[in-house]
């Protein structure tokens, strides 16, 4: 056997220092370490944090694929917390468990924090494991049990791991370590099929033979589990007297928020992880012992706050924390307890002669090289790779994304290195050609060397980058159709009636057969009955930034007419100008402007991260414009640290570079500081000269500066309306940057407005655009939305819980500690003193200012810059503060009155911290949990649920911001949309749109429509067969949205994939959405059938095709009577089967005609 490193180690004692090792190359050791010794016992190592196990084991999964690697992350919670850890993490940790119980992997990846806390018994996880394969039989009952006792959580719809739903027949369960839920259908208590599917559309995507379910949490929930917390903890506490909700849930078998923090009370004994791992070798890092020190001190801290906080406050239940030392290992207990075993401290540099050193050493750093030109990284970068690839080195460069991959190896082909190659993998890198040096996408975030290999990364060549392993992002769109449904209260605009407000869904009595009406109130309490099939006429209102409802209309009043059709002219003539000034500027012509040299190629790769696919899109999109000869004016749409700025830095160097001059207009003078700072950096080293103009600027430099844009000597200028002057002269402009185009006065906006028609014109904006809203506008405005954030930013930790002084104490002191600053945000300026008050008690020695935007523009604009210059440590503000501001050192926000906010503002709040590589913590507190409507508690649980990455910006764009689509299309517009609502307008504003580009002579509704079915036939979905009444809801607008057989066909598909065999009354919904869409095809407004036949009326008082259909009625068996209006038919139909047969061929024939006679230029409209 060869002997590697852990034979040094001694059996017991202190553990060996161990020499250069630095990160990157530690893992290639060990991971030859584990797999030289694969039976001697797996190797624990144990890392500093959460963000070093992940890339720990994203390059030893890299290095080698084979390896047997299990991960146990920490909970993500604070100790003595009233929240539990995350989902996700419960799952890893508990997937390490029961593997450990049965096998042994050869590397076990841990952190500090984890390997500090005390675990369930090993025994515990032995066996606990649930195989299911198609044709075994399981009882429902006892399955159902034994998830709720694993700590699976029972909900309507799975959409997270540990979550499972019961509906008749089928049940839905993600299971603990699995990448996808499964769906098992039962025959009785036989496994009659598993099948995996998509938790955001619910649709199956395969077949499972067997699934294999493990427990989820490291709470026993079953009844056992229960009895032993009650008993231990009135033998901690004493007897249970006043109200204690923690024990009245767990006793009552209602799983409570935080129950993991009493663990020990659940089982007879705890243990360690190492008592799982039985390790043969235990690895630490050089700080490790500083570390557990730290962390020790920091739980006793938490202990000690929960203690002298016993006495209950308003809204917050009294909290009795255990001892410390029953959940964690106190230091030298886990000293010792790893002085058990063979032990290892990796330190990354070398050491003296004497000691232990594996020889890899900190890779060599060619950012420095950038001061002898542009070229001169590459060149050396190539000289280094050819020098260590002679000396017969294993060499590979590490890039991030398969994009800076495809822009380096062109660089460094072209600067010396002919032989740069792609490589997939890592066996590829050491199986490569003498004559090759590797580029590989990879983990590596640091380069190193060592006698065998060398590893440069992106790091050495450009400078320090941000990092992440790329998750999977989930794909939002259909999570945010349930968070986006409408809940009673929301106000709604029906097209016919107007302003109301929605009161919940209610079955009917109608014509003898039951049907699902949406029960709106209007004004005077008149209350409107909409059948669920005609729901497309009913639209959400909207959200807006005032406090005041909308006022609802009368029902049967003419005022809500007369303000939609003028709404719908304003709309036209709005339209008519967009599409004169689009079709003028596609007129224009200036010079084209080509991004294609060395140069920009080396700009873009010194982006310190990761583009998004949005980004790269809008990128080539832009550089589109830019060469076609005509003046782009583009909308460029992304949240704060999304990668607007980006995408304008990279038109700035093709614009500068071809010899014209750019200018960055920005509303404020610290937003055009934090521009220039930006565009300063980027641009240091390309010989392209930046300048900054704002009212800070000195008189002395202003007239330079203007000099310097006038003669062209100065590439781009960045500031504020300063730059839109009069006096203000460019020698060559050829690009000009807006941002937040909505906060300028008149008169600058009229000032862009002539400048647009003379260059290129790129406006960013930070406001959410609807989608509904960039689609309407398409070919009229272009318009780019960036929606997806940067890969490498981590996912925010987000709390929701009552206000707890101990926590919001502990976050405050935390993000002190590292440096940071805390956002506070209120939803009413008058809570802003009160908020400032309590948060001073809690932190006495932190600055706090408040800010709100009722404040003069100086005044907002002195706090914001102190904020942004580190000198304020707590901002308490309304919502409505700078949005385009991007405050790096900000990343912990706390929410007061969480659930008085939107989701969409509270998504965008959250959007304000967590950028760069730095974790951000979201605390969405509570007055009181008590005091929270069902709907509030629902949507704040999608939030914290929900990827705090993926889905933010999606959700402000689904969310129907009033307030965005204003900034958009003009201030004047914002009136119009209040007026009849922001999904309306958008529809009104889509309807415009089409008429005005298809040559229509004058607007017609043609849209706003819906035929009125009335079938005298039970049809709905049944409540015990879809029993979540949103997801009912979500169902029936989806349905009214289908527009042919195709999309019902496969949505009736979905429902049998999702709820099991479709009831009697829902196919008969079908059947009755198969015939509206032929009477909209045939121009029917209304039709009414029961046993005796059915009655159409057509739209406009007029048939579409009256010939045809008057040869039809001559040859139709059925009785049947045709007047210019309508069509009367008499047949016999006995049951609901006949009715609907033959309701649907009468209508079938009647649509066939209609499409004939206009395929044949009969139609009449």
């Amino acid at each position: 056997m060869t002997e590697t490193f852990l034979d040094r180690l001694p059996p017991a004692g202190e553990p060996l220092p161990l020499h250069g090792m630095p990160e990157g190359y530690s893992a290639l050791k060990v991971a030859e370490a584990a797999m030289t010794r694969r039976t001697a016992g797996p190797i624990l190592w144990v890392l500093r944090d959460d963000r070093h196990l992940a890339a720990t084991e994203a390059v030893l999964r890299t290095l080698r694929p084979d390896i047997g690697l299990a991960t146990f992350p920490a909970w993500d919670c604070l100790p003595f917390d009233r929240v539990s850890p995350n989902p996700a993490v419960s799952g890893r940790r508990l997937t390490a468990l029961v593997r450990l119980a049965d096998t042994s992997p050869d590397i076990v990846l841990t952190t500090v924090n984890a390997v500090i806390q005390r675990v369930p018994p090993r025994r515990t996880f032995a066996g606990a494991r649930m195989g299911l394969a198609v044709g075994s039989v399981a009882r429902h009952d006892v399955l159902i049990d034994r998830l709720m006792g694993w700590g699976y959580r029972r909900t309507g719809t799975v959409m997270e791991a540990g979550e499972f739903a019961a509906r008749g027949s089928l049940l839905d369960v993600f299971p603990a370590g699995a990448a996808h839920p499964a769906r098992l259908d039962f025959f009785g208590d036989d496994v009659d099929s598993i099948r995996v599917f998509d938790p955001m559309s619910q649709r199956t995507s395969g077949t499972l033979e067997a699934l294999e379910i493990l427990p989820f949490s490291e709470v026993p929930f079953d009844e056992s589990g229960r009895d032993r917390f009650c008993d231990g903890y009135r033998r901690t506490f004493g007897a249970v007297r006043d109200h204690d909700p923690l024990f009245e849930a767990v006793s009552g078998g209602v799983p409570y928020p935080g129950m993991e923090h009493w663990l020990p009370l659940f089982h007879d004994s705890m243990e360690t992880l190492l008592d799982h791992v039985q390790p043969a070798a235990v690895l630490v890092e050089h700080d490790f012992s500083d570390q557990v020190d730290e962390r020790w001190e920091l739980i006793g801290e938490y202990a000690a706050a929960r203690r002298a906080g016993t006495r209950p406050s308003a809204g917050v239940p009294t909290y009795k924390p255990l001892d410390p030392e029953r959940l964690y290992l106190p230091p030298e207990e886990l000293r010792a307890r790893i002085g058990t075993c063979p032990g290892g401290v990796l330190i990354p540099f070398g050491g003296p002669p004497e000691t232990v050193d594996a020889g890899g050493r900190a890779g060599r750093n060619f950012a420095g090289e950038g001061h002898r030109g542009p070229d001169a990284v590459f060149e050396a970068v190539a000289a280094f790779a050819l020098d260590q690839r002679s000396a017969g080195r294993v060499v590979a460069i590490n890039c991030q994304s398969t994009a800076s991959r495809a822009r380096l190896v062109p660089l460094l082909r072209r600067h010396g290195l002919p032989g740069a190659s792609t490589a997939r993998t890592w066996g590829d890198v050491t199986a490569a050609a003498p004559a090759e040096v590797p580029v590989m996408v990879g983990p590596f975030r640091t380069g190193f060397h060592s006698a065998e290999t060398v590893v440069i990364t992106e790091d050495d060549v450009f400078g320090p980058r941000a990092h992440r392993p790329a998750a999977p992002r989930r794909r939002a769109d259909e999570a945010l159709r349930l968070a986006t449904a409408l809940t009673s209260g929301d106000f709604v605009v029906h097209v016919d009636h107007g302003i109301g407000r929605y009161e919940g869904l209610e079955t009917v009595d109608a014509d003898g057969a039951p049907h699902d009406c949406l029960r709106i109130v209007y004004r005077s309490g008149d209350r409107l009955f909409v059948p669920v099939e005609v729901i497309d006429l009913v639209s959400r209102y909207g959200n807006t930034e005032s406090d005041r409802a909308p006022t609802l209309d009368k029902l049967g009043g003419s005022g809500w007419a007369l303000r939609r059709d003028r709404v719908r002219k304003r709309v036209a003539e709005m339209a008519h100008d967009l599409i004169r000034l689009a079709a003028e500027r596609s007129e224009r012509r200036v010079s084209a402007i080509r991004a294609d040299d060395d140069s920009y190629a080396a700009f873009c790769a010194a982006f310190p991260h990761d583009e998004t696919d949005d980004q790269l899109e809008t990128i080539r999109e832009i550089e589109g414009d830019l060469a076609s000869e005509r003046p782009m004016d583009r909308l460029v749409c992304g949240d704060v640290g999304f990668g607007k700025t980006e995408v304008a830095l990279r038109a700035a160097h093709a614009v500068a570079g071809a010899g014209q001059q750019v200018a960055v207009v920005v509303p404020t003078t610290l937003l055009a500081r934090q521009h220039y700072e930006t565009f300063s950096s980027r641009f240091d080293g390309t010989g392209i000269s930046v300048a900054q103009l704002s009212r800070l600027t000195p008189g002395s430099q202003r007239s330079d500066l203007r000099r310097r844009l006038a003669d062209g000597s100065l590439g781009i200028v960045v500031g504020t309306h300063a730059l839109l002057a009069d006096r203000i002269r460019f020698a060559n402009l050829g690009l000009l940057v807006v941002d937040e185009e909505q906060h300028f006065g008149v008169a600058q906006k009229e000032r862009l407005k002539t400048l647009r028609a003379q260059v290129h014109v790129l406006t960013l904006t930070a406001t959410p655009i609807p989608r509904t809203l960039h689609m309407a506008l398409t070919g009229v405005r272009d318009l780019s939305l960036i929606s997806t954030p940067p890969v490498d930013r981590l996912a925010i930790r987000t709390y929701v819980t009552p206000f707890d002084p101990v926590v919001i104490a502990e976050a405050i002191r935390r993000e002190r500690a590292r440096g940071g600053q805390v956002f506070c945000v209120v939803p009413r300026i008058r809570m802003l003193d009160a908020a400032e008050r309590e948060l001073q008690q809690l932190a006495p020695d932190a600055v706090i200012a408040t800010a709100h935007g009722r404040m003069g523009t100086a005044a907002l604009e002195d706090v914001m810059t102190r904020f942004y210059d580190q000198r304020i440590d707590i901002l308490v503000s309304t919502s409505i503060i700078e949005s385009g501001l991007d405050i790096a050192g900000a990343n912990t926000l706390i929410v007061m009155h969480a659930d008085r906010f939107g989701l969409s503002q509270l998504y965008q709040l959250r959007g304000r911290i967590g950028r760069r590589h730095t974790r951000g913590y979201a605390y969405f507190t509570l007055a009181s949990a008590r005091a929270m409507t069902e709907n509030a508690t629902k949507r704040l649980q999608v939030l914290q649920n929900l990827d705090g990455l993926g889905a933010g910006f999606t959700l402000a764009s689904h969310d129907l911001d009033i307030r965005g689509a204003g900034n958009l299309l003009g201030a004047d517009q914002s009136g119009h949309i209040r007026e009849v609502g922001a999904e309306l307008y958008q529809q009104l504003l889509r309807e415009a749109v089409e008429a005005l580009r298809s040559g229509a002579p004058e607007l017609t509704d043609t849209d706003s429509w819906a035929p009125q079915v009335r079938i005298r036939v039970p049809s709905l979905i049944p409540d015990d067969y879809v029993a979540d009444l949103g997801v009912r809801l979500t169902l029936y607008r989806r349905l009214a949205a289908l527009r042919d057989d195709e999309e019902l066909t496969a949505f009736g598909d979905e429902l049998e994939d999702r709820f099991g065999d479709l009831p009697e009354e829902t196919r008969n919904l079908l059947r009755v959405m198969a015939i509206r869409l032929r009477c909209r095809r045939s121009g029917i407004e209304r039709l009414t059938a029961g046993g005796g036949g059915l009655t159409a009326t057509f739209r406009r008082g007029r048939a579409a095709a009256p010939e045809a259909l008057l040869d039809w009625v001559a040859r139709t068996p059925e009785a049947a009577v045709l007047d210019p209006a309508s069509i009367r038919v008499r047949a016999e139909w006995i049951g609901a089967r006949k009715i609907l047969g033959g309701t649907f061929r009468v209508a079938d024939e009647i649509a066939r005609l209609t499409d004939e006679g206009e395929a044949g230029g009969e139609r009449v409209d």
